[in-house]
């Protein structure tokens, strides 16, 4: 048992105190892991997953160790980030509108963008998928729908990546979209009608309720696991706060409506992919973030740190290679 002087008459776990203080073992390569982590996964779990970029990490490292990942769309360029061609998710509320438009009637006001220049189609709700007509557009979205349906209802694992709070708004319908970018808003097309904000505990956490009540219908044995993205942001589009601390902010907000999140479900577990990046590794006198350009960005040792875990934890009876986090 670990003890503390601060509270002498109380004996606690190991994992419940902060490594190396008092007289407590220091880091030893091993994030302090609890009881109760999550479910058991197999080679045979059949496993989904979507979110931010960290969770194109999670997909690749599940497939390189032969786990069953869902792949659908496989020839479509937006799938190489999840199950299906959601591209990468940034916001809870544009990861609602997902399990939204695959499950129920979802029709915002403004479906498509017209780029003003090129006339090239564009979904304003994934992350710049262009098409050069509307109807090569329609027929692509009802496609991804069925698609998206499988990859759902398929699942026996699903793991959802946060990211980031500050969203765009539809001022008329409310709907919200990926992000104000690609053609249409680099050609000059209307954007006034969209409201820039930043998306509050309540609402993530409201996201949050509403995606696990619709799968609770279309799939209630799908076992949910829950992380925050340890990317940074790289730029904010706040003007009342610096691009670090409106990192910071996005990041504490996802926690903590993941916290209440797990708290009120039995079928949704927490992994700490966050804190594994942002305080166990600098804690153990390494560097998490990526070298260069996109330093803002987790490196790939600490990717490989996180990812052993993940499997440590959650897959205990699939023999695996720990990947090298020595290696870069």
């Amino acid at each position: 048992m670990a003890r503390s002087e601060m509270h002498p008459v109380h004996r606690f776990e190991p994992w419940q105190v902060w490594p190396g203080s008092f007289d407590n073992p220091p880091v030893d390569g091993n994030f302090p892991d609890r009881p109760d982590l999550g479910p058991d996964i197999t080679r045979a779990t059949q496993i989904a997953s979507m979110g931010s970029c960290f969770a194109r990490e999670i997909k690749r490292r599940l497939l390189q160790r032969g786990f069953n990942y869902i792949a659908e769309e496989t020839h479509h360029p937006a799938s190489v980030h999840a199950s299906a061609a959601w591209e990468r998710v940034y916001s809870t509320a544009c990861m609602r509108q997902i399990f939204e438009y695959t499950f129920e009637h979802w029709a915002p006001e403004v479906r498509w963008w017209r780029a003003p220049a090129s006339g090239r189609i564009q979904d304003p709700y994934r992350r710049t998928i262009l098409y050069d007509t509307l109807a090569e557009a329609e027929d692509d979205f009802a496609r991804h729908r069925e698609h998206s349906r499988r990859a759902l209802t398929r699942a026996e694992v699903l793991i959802l990546t946060l990211g980031l709070t500050e969203v765009w708004q539809d001022r008329g319908d409310g709907s919200t979209i990926s992000l104000p970018a690609g053609p249409y808003v680099n050609e000059g097309g209307e954007m006034r009608r969209y409201e820039f904000r930043v998306s509050r505990y309540p609402e993530n956490l409201a996201n949050l309720e509403r995606i696990h009540a619709i799968m609770a219908h279309h799939n209630p044995a799908c076992r949910i696991i829950v992380t925050v993205s340890p990317v940074n942001l790289w730029a904010t589009f706040r003007t009342d706060a610096d691009v670090i601390s409106a990192s910071c902010n996005s990041k504490a907000t996802l926690r903590a409506a993941a916290d209440e999140f797990v708290a009120r479900h039995p079928n949704v577990f927490y992994f700490p992919a966050f804190e594994m990046a942002t305080i166990y590794q600098p804690l153990s006198g390494k560097n998490y973030f990526e070298e260069g350009r996109e330093n803002f960005h987790v490196n790939k040792q600490t990717v490989k740190f996180i990812m052993n875990h993940f499997f440590k934890w959650y897959a205990p009876s699939e023999p695996f290679e720990p990947f090298d986090v020595n290696e870069v």
